[in-house]
């Protein structure tokens, strides 16, 4: 498999200065090496990719398995500054979704979905660094991408691989389809927030119309988002705006 860090920085470093790739056989977690890095005053922008993790982690602390070739997980790091953080990975997840492929499906709040099957996750941590009034935040945005197909043993979702959309893409391809987009579109919701990619999200947004149930065991009808990025869930007791930091969600059997 050929990687192709040089292509990506050219694409990408006139946006972000000082702009790095990095491309490592293995790691713990891209997140967890990003946050370790920027809690020590190491805040450049940088994409940090690893060929295999060891202890990769999903949203609430969910582990996600990595081996060379099989899958794509990388980090995203660089300062950010956005008047409002709400929605961010939903802006992200529409980036990558658009890069990938039209049949590439949302499910709120930080999953790539194909056919009702995970194809992939998302998860943006941020670490603090300076004092007082010079104090910034750093966010580390991390992706991770089913390539193959792998097993389903174990998985509370079936999952999905780009190479049933995309059989002659590998990693690196993936990676380079996806870098330059997500760049601009993280610096746009720097600018703008959630809601210049609200109808992108509402475009491939896989609960939609569909009957789900929140983890408090409250269940309705998914309603969309809203300039937030709140899901609006329609309940026997009315209308709710849930944060992503409140429930998980899943279809509702049947």
């Amino acid at each position: 498999m050929q990687w192709p860090p040089e292509a990506i920085w050219e694409s990408v470093a006139p946006l972000l200065p000082g702009f790095t790739v990095e491309i490592l056989p293995e790691l713990d977690s891209t997140n967890s090496e990003l946050m370790r890095r920027a809690r020590s005053g190491r805040t450049e922008a940088v994409l940090l990719v690893a060929e295999r993790q060891t202890a990769g982690r999903g949203r609430l602390g969910r582990s996600w398995q990595s081996a060379a070739g099989e899958s794509l997980t990388f980090s995203l790091g660089l300062p950010l500054a956005p008047p409002d953080w709400s929605g961010l990975s939903l802006a992200v997840g529409a980036s990558v979704a658009q890069s990938l492929h039209p049949e590439v499906r949302l499910k709120w709040p930080n999953d790539l979905w194909l056919y009702d099957r995970k194809l992939g996750g998302i998860l943006i941590e941020t670490a603090s660094h300076g004092e007082g009034g010079a104090s910034t935040r750093h966010a580390v945005i991390g992706i991770g991408i089913n390539i193959a197909p792998r097993e389903a043993a174990g998985l509370s979702t079936l999952p999905a691989a780009v190479k049933e959309l995309l059989p002659d893409q590998d990693a690196g391809t993936v990676l380079l389809r996806l870098a330059l987009p997500l760049v601009r579109d993280v610096l746009a919701f720097e600018r703008a927030g959630f809601a210049a990619f609200r109808q992108r999200f509402l475009g491939r947004d896989a609960l939609h119309g569909r009957q789900i149930v929140l983890s408090d065991g409250t269940s309705g009808t998914a309603q969309g988002v809203d300039e937030r990025g709140a899901l609006l869930v329609h309940t026997a007791a009315g209308p709710q705006a849930v944060s992503s930091s409140e429930v998980s969600v899943r279809p509702a059997s049947g």
